[in-house]
């Protein structure tokens, strides 16, 4: 399997957008070369494959008309613009921030082969791993994940993860435990009808990063996707984790910045 940041590239524009971006979306709304979901939990989510050579004046056009379809549900209260670097995108970044989106963080997508990913690592002591379906442990899993990275717990998040997962038997959820207490987590989430999975999620609580948790979960499942039949693994990640995946293989292969709209 190749590490070709290029060649990675093409099967991330390919394969990884549009359709394999929304699963559990409870709607999609088609607008020109956009895609507009809509999640359980309130969250309205914005992405394409490309904008098909649009000038600014039209990208702009298409800000405000995608805006307006989520306002126009109550519901949302919430809304994400997935962007990425490559990508050819007059005037957006002043569309968006003209219409009130905030960027966020900027991420490297990560990508490269499962099988550099499937290695033993060992575990501190006390430390177990295991994959959790259970409502309860769900949740358990949730809450940790926004403790590690700092926000308020969120039963919405935690709908939405339970909601995927009653929709999508594929997608697994592993966690790291020491005494019964989740100390970090992750998901794989396969793609359907492509050779890639994605490793999503990954979260450590501070005190115990640094200490191959987070790899070893990764590595996990990995294991898990070679197992599946998918080859490629991907990931969108924050510069806590990116290290570690470059350690495992897995190379940038562009940035994403989401930019994020709230009722």
């Amino acid at each position: 399997m190749s590490t070709d940041p290029a060649a990675l590239l093409r099967i991330y524009d390919d394969q990884l957008r549009t359709d394999a971006e929304t699963p559990g979306a409870r709607s999609v709304t088609r607008l020109g070369p956009l895609r507009l979901a809509t999640f359980p939990g309130g969250r309205g989510f914005i992405s394409y494959r490309d904008l098909e050579g649009a000038d600014a004046e039209r990208v702009r056009g298409w800000v405000g008309e995608a805006l307006e379809h989520f306002r126009a549900d109550p519901e949302v209260d919430e809304v994400e613009w997935k962007t990425r670097g490559h990508d050819v995108a007059p005037g957006l970044h002043e569309a968006l921030l003209d219409h009130g989106f905030v960027p966020g963080e900027v991420e490297s997508v990560m990508m490269g082969p499962a099988a550099g990913l499937a290695v033993e690592v060992p575990l501190p002591e006390g430390v177990t791993l295991r994959r959790v379906t259970g409502e309860a442990d769900v949740r358990a899993t949730s809450a940790a994940a926004d403790e590690a990275f700092g926000d308020p717990v969120s039963t919405r998040r935690a709908d939405d993860l339970l909601f995927r997962l009653a929709h999508d038997p594929d997608v697994e959820i592993w966690v790291a435990e020491v005494d019964g207490l989740i100390v970090s987590s992750g998901r794989l989430e396969p793609v359907p009808g492509t050779e890639v999975a994605g490793v999503w999620g990954g979260a450590t609580l501070p005190a115990y990063r640094g200490r191959g948790i987070y790899r070893a979960l990764t590595a996990e499942r990995a294991r898990s996707a070679l197992r599946l039949g998918k080859t490629v693994l991907h990931s969108d990640s924050t510069e806590y984790s990116r290290p570690i995946l470059e350690r495992s293989g897995m190379v940038r292969v562009t940035t994403t910045t989401p930019y994020e709209w709230h009722r």
